[in-house]
């Protein structure tokens, strides 16, 4: 009997130890076939044309095919349970940003995934945010447009893309930097808010700068500051809103590449170093600024440092701006 056991016990262990190699085995060889990309917005989306761009140069990095499945709805929360229920092998990722990743959490009551759970792998780019006007306004300067609002207290409004994203937030945070109250006014989009403030509904727009810069060339809007920290290479004529007077203001749409929890440090890790070389890539580069967007990249250390820079920021604007979690 006890012969029987040591046999028994021995080839559970060689049992386990076979199977802790295979696993090894298909991590070390992964991908081995297409991994999807998970965008929480519609298509033709910022963040699913950025992700579409990452996935085509990811391709040809590591392999296999990287396909983009829009899972859009309950900003953003739809998309990110997918991944964060989906299997923890490398197969399943998700386009994060600051609605799935930071404001969620203070927006929904009964959120159906934690935020804090994902693997991160990388960020990926930003797209700046531009203060619009209109060429009618009795202000042409983001210092005069500060002077009016001053002497005009809720009187002036900006619209943004929806109430908790990062548009809104540029305006909560240009209050609490300026000392000025201006009313927020949310829409769906730039489809719906550039046509109101051309039409005189709202006063100002915080837009990005994909949609923002076209109505600039033209003429039918002024732009009176870029709202991330570097004036962007897409438009370094624009200053930003930080060095007119606001040191410290930066805030922007990004985006980020993040995997379930658990999905193993060497798959997590390969995606990193295959995201970054795609960054430098100038093709990729290009493609991106066509969509607005400038790379980021960096390590998962400096991504997990912003994400948890940007969480106590975030609660306070939001908790500034009124809003109540639904």
């Amino acid at each position: 009997m006890k012969r029987l056991f040591k046999t028994l016990l021995g080839l559970a262990a060689l049992t386990v130890a076979a199977s802790g190699s295979a696993h090894a085995e298909d991590v070390g060889s992964w991908p081995q076939r297409p991994v999807k990309i998970v965008v929480p917005f519609q298509a033709g989306s910022a963040t699913d044309l950025i992700s579409r761009q990452l996935g085509m140069a990811l391709s040809v990095e590591l392999g296999q095919p990287f396909v983009v499945e829009a899972r859009p709805g309950a900003a953003a929360a739809i998309g990110a349970t997918v991944v964060a229920r989906a299997e923890p092998d490398g197969y399943t990722l998700l386009m994060g940003g600051p609605a799935a990743l930071v404001t969620n959490r203070f927006m929904q009551k009964n959120l159906s995934y934690e935020p804090d759970k994902f693997e991160l792998i990388s960020m990926v780019a930003i797209t700046p945010n531009v203060l619009l006007t209109t060429p009618n306004q009795p202000f042409k300067t983001l210092p005069e447009m500060v002077a009016y609002a001053k002497a005009h207290p809720g009187v002036l409004t900006y619209a943004s893309f929806g109430t908790g994203t990062t548009s809104h937030l540029a305006g909560e945070l240009l209050k609490k930097t300026a000392g000025i109250d201006i009313v927020h006014v949310p829409y769906k989009g730039a489809g719906e808010a550039i046509p109101a403030l051309l039409g005189g509904q709202v006063t100002m727009y915080f837009d990005t700068i994909m949609t923002g810069l076209p109505q600039v060339k033209t003429g039918a809007l002024v732009a009176l500051g870029m709202s991330n920290a570097k004036r962007s290479a897409l438009a370094p004529s624009i200053p930003t809103i930080a060095e007119q007077g606001y040191p410290g203001y930066d805030i922007a749409p990004w985006y980020g590449l993040v995997a379930p929890h658990g999905t193993p440090q060497a798959i997590v890790d390969k995606l990193n170093a295959a995201v970054n070389k795609a960054l430098t890539d100038p093709k990729l580069r290009d493609k991106l600024a066509e969509a607005g967007a400038e790379p980021q990249g960096g390590t998962r250390a400096e991504f997990a440092a912003y994400i948890k820079s940007e969480i106590p920021r975030t609660e306070q604007l939001i908790k500034q701006s009124g809003v109540t979690m639904q």
